[in-house]
């Protein structure tokens, strides 16, 4: 996964997918972003007692110890549940609701070609995250920021990028977030039960998504 999102699809409907608590609490308004890039904030969903906190959080994040080290924005699967550098954000289960990613592919032209991954049903991506965010009437801390979850691609989605983000149905997301949901039971959701690459898609798309600056609807559209 190259670090590179989007969510613009209308927030209201993304959680009320997976709303089975109260109304949300919403701590700041977000705009539709076509091309977010790491260190941006992006929009995020955790519970904070029982209430559902919809907020935008920076995209990044680091252990107060590893100043010397760059923020990674995302966690292999495979290891986050027992590595010291995520331990202390690994209880802190969070989704980040996206409508596709993107990823670069060498084609053999002077440039790699980006391309965009979604669901073929066009509905959000609740992809697994953790983190360390700021509560619903705090101040957003310096050392706050979240992690999306990855995992090795699977079939055809392979050949445009060794590594996704952990998908999961709006059933699974609700339990994700559950804090009654054991941590040995979230680390088997994370490597067993992500969404299989049969429900994506992936077209060729603009290559001026490569500038962090652009940031437009037609970003996302095929070419």
């Amino acid at each position: 996964m190259c670090g590179r999102i989007a969510q613009f699809g209308p927030f209201s409907e993304i959680v009320a997918l997976i709303n089975i608590w109260s109304d949300p609490v919403t701590v700041e308004e977000s705009v539709p972003r076509y091309n977010l890039p790491p260190t941006a904030k992006a929009r995020l969903l955790n519970l904070e007692g029982d209430d559902l906190v919809a907020q935008r959080v920076h995209w990044g994040w680091r252990p107060h110890w590893a100043k010397d080290k760059p923020a990674p924005i995302n966690a292999r699967a495979e290891k986050v549940a027992h590595g010291p550098f995520f331990r202390a954000i690994w209880p802190h289960r969070a989704l980040c609701p996206i409508d596709g990613w993107f990823e670069w592919v060498n084609e053999g032209g002077p440039k790699k070609q980006p391309y965009f991954i979604r669901r073929r049903d066009g509905a959000p991506s609740f992809c697994a995250s953790i983190g360390q965010f700021p509560g619903a009437t705090q101040e957003p801390s310096e050392h706050g920021g979240f992690v999306i979850i990855t995992a090795d691609s699977q079939g055809g989605m392979v050949d445009i990028h060794d590594r996704r983000p952990v998908v999961f149905s709006p059933a699974l997301a609700q339990e994700w977030l559950d804090p009654a949901t054991p941590k040995e039971r979230a680390e088997a959701m994370i490597l067993q039960q992500g969404e299989l690459s049969e429900i994506f898609e992936w077209f060729k798309v603009d290559p001026a998504v490569g500038n962090v600056r652009n940031d437009y609807p037609s970003l996302v559209e095929p070419i």
